[in-house]
């Protein structure tokens, strides 16, 4: 799998038809992901790749506040170690301006692209509530039906809430608790979530939501990840 590293663009031959054959190589093959409908990581990646080498050209003497907190601390001094040596010669950094000028270029229509997805999918969900909704509906089951395939799949869920002194940011943990198969005895989301509060008596009274959509998408790399962000929203609006 072609990956790009935190720091590529200064990384080992800081020459531009090199980094421009790397970056096109990776760009192909998440070209290939996105036109199987596959999202991620690839789209979290291309993110982190744009902003990191936006932030680069803004800001380069700012190296602490270039690079994401994707970087560790032996990443920062070994960008600092190598800007040093670098920003002392013109015309590599006129070199390293040129391909990231180029890659920001390249980047921002595969952005693009996995967006226009992102959106195509979010507009094909249908979330439900099943049953009655508990005060704290933060902890759950969340029943995914994908398209055609057969059976739901039922996750576990947990919404945490987390505050900075400005905002307050939701995120969502989940964990596969099992597939019930479409017959007649499970052939309802009300009939998984009787079953459910039977089997796992630890937990009597969950919040249930039921999401569906009507195609079919790769679970683990587009459907999941985006329900369980439409999930968010819907318990969000709701509560």
């Amino acid at each position: 799998m072609n990956t790009l590293s935190v720091n590529w663009f200064i990384e080992g031959s800081v020459d531009f038809e090199h980094k421009k054959y790397q970056l096109l190589a990776y760009l192909q093959q998440i070209n290939r992901h996105f036109n199987k409908t596959k999202l991620y990581p690839d789209l979290n990646d291309l993110v982190f790749h744009y902003n990191n080498l936006l932030k680069f050209k803004e800001n380069k003497s700012g190296l602490q506040k270039s690079f994401p907190e994707r970087l560790t601390s032996a990443d920062l001094e070994a960008v600092r170690l190598t800007y040093e040596k670098m920003v002392e010669d013109d015309s590599l950094m006129q070199e390293i301006e040129q391909i990231i000028n180029y890659s920001i270029r390249q980047i921002d229509p595969a952005i693009k692209a996995g967006k226009e997805i992102y959106d195509f999918v979010e507009s094909r969900l249908r979330i439900e509530t099943i049953g009655v909704v508990p005060l704290y509906p933060y902890h759950g089951y969340m029943l995914l039906r994908n398209g055609d395939a057969k059976g739901t799949h039922v996750y576990e869920f947990r919404v945490t809430i987390f505050e900075n002194k400005d905002e307050k940011y939701r995120g969502i943990s989940t964990e596969h608790v099992t597939t019930y198969e479409s017959n007649f005895i499970y052939g309802t989301p009300e009939a998984i979530r009787k079953d459910l509060i039977h089997s796992r008596r630890e937990f009597p009274n969950p919040a249930v939501y039921h999401v569906e959509t009507d195609i079919t998408f790769p679970l683990e790399q587009t459907l999941l990840p985006l329900a369980k962000r439409s999930l968010i929203k819907y318990i969000s609006t709701a509560a």
